[in-house]
């Protein structure tokens, strides 16, 4: 079996681009993927055309070999445009070799550790009572997880000791809303500069028993982030913006984290994610895999969470309506707050392809909050 071509297809959905990757092979078998939206997103296309000429004529159940070909051969390895576009290529070899034996993904990488794969989904809300209204209705559609944001509008303009206020008083009325029986992750977003302030604001938080504190630094600097993990009972989450094994090794090393949250879109891809979360293991940190993307990685994370021993909740956005339901043929099933395992030969989703064309992609530039002064608005 040979690749014969790789297709990028950039769509333009919801708030970001989805790039979905298809390889296709001599003996008709495709497979599909799906690289991250870093943002400048044609950068990645652009990656994805340059590794087809690496890859054409190369069988591509070769999955580890093309991997490391891909990563080691590159100018300088890593970066998230490069890693994205590797990641959303692997997924598709997966994908071919699964189809190629009649198998699913997920048992050709050891088989399942679970039935079902628990999700959680978003909630947001300008005031507390906007928030808990929200996190209430995610709960009448059945699922029992939920993340939100502790900061409310206008944060970055407010004195600290009102910032801390009202980040209690927003999660005072989740848990009272929901009660015990619910978790609730609270995503900080990287948008603290100190530790100290970092840790106050996790002290504030920790009392209503969060699942896990997201990101309460940027992942830079994995003693800063240790500090603050020390300090902190409730369990730090970090990872998204980590890539490959060499990227969370400092962060396991130092006990900088709990929980770590690989993106199989841009840390490398499935295999990859499967070594982060063995190591992981043996350093006791579960894995709740970052996945704000498409359906296509979607269905990538269930296959690896199926898998992964130490799996706590995958991030989910919901498949239900377009665009997502015009860009694959059926997205994963959802049921009570689980997804359910396909069991069709590779990823079980395709795309629909005659759906991409309706979303044209779209720039996609995040900009900073600025103070009265002009200096950039760091929480």
């Amino acid at each position: 079996m040979k690749i014969v071509d790789i297709k990028a297809y950039l769509v333009g959905a919801q708030s970001r681009n989805w790039v979905f990757v298809k390889v296709l092979t001599d003996e008709g078998i495709d497979g599909i993927g799906e690289a991250y939206s870093v943002g400048p997103d044609e950068a990645t296309v652009a990656v994805l055309q340059d590794f087809k000429r690496w890859l054409l004529g190369r069988d591509p159940r070769d999955i580890e070999g093309l991997w490391h070909e891909m990563y080691n051969f590159t100018r300088f390895p890593g970066g998230s445009v490069v890693n994205s576009a590797i990641s959303g290529i692997e997924h598709a070899l997966w994908d071919i070799l699964g189809k190629s034996l009649g198998a699913p993904v997920y048992r050709l990488l050891g088989g399942r550790c679970r039935e079902k794969i628990r999700v959680y989904v978003h909630a947001g809300g300008s005031t507390p009572s906007e928030l808990s209204e929200a996190v209430l209705s995610v709960a009448k559609r059945g699922f029992n997880a939920v993340k939100v944001s502790p900061f409310p509008p206008g944060s970055d303009r407010m004195p600290w000791n009102l910032v801390l206020k009202a980040s209690e008083d927003r999660m005072e009325a989740v848990r009272n809303a929901v009660g015990e029986g619910f978790d609730v992750a609270v995503d900080i977003h990287a948008k603290i500069l100190e530790p100290s302030r970092a840790v106050q604001l996790c002290k504030v938080l920790e009392p209503f028993r969060p699942l896990f504190l997201e990101e309460p630094l940027r992942p830079e600097n994995p003693d800063a982030l240790a500090e603050v993990a020390k300090a902190v009972e409730a369990p730090i989450a970090t990872g998204e913006q980590l890539y490959t094994k060499w990227g969370f090794r400092e962060v396991l090393e130092k006990r900088a984290a709990d929980i770590i949250q690989p993106d199989v879109c841009c840390a490398g891809g499935i295999l990859e994610c499967r070594k982060i979360a063995a190591m992981a293991e043996a350093y006791y940190v579960s894995v709740a895999p970052h996945n704000p993307m498409g359906p296509v990685a979607t269905a990538v994370n269930v296959h690896l969470a199926a898998g992964i021993q130490n799996f706590l909740i995958l991030e989910y956005i919901p498949d239900e309506g377009p665009p997502r339901t015009d860009v694959v043929k059926k997205p994963m099933e959802i049921e009570g707050g689980y997804l359910k395992i396909p069991e069709e030969p590779g990823l079980g989703i395709e795309l629909r392809e005659e759906g991409l064309c309706k979303y044209p992609p779209k720039p996609w530039r995040r900009t900073p909050s600025y103070r009265e002064d002009g200096s950039p608005a760091l929480l």
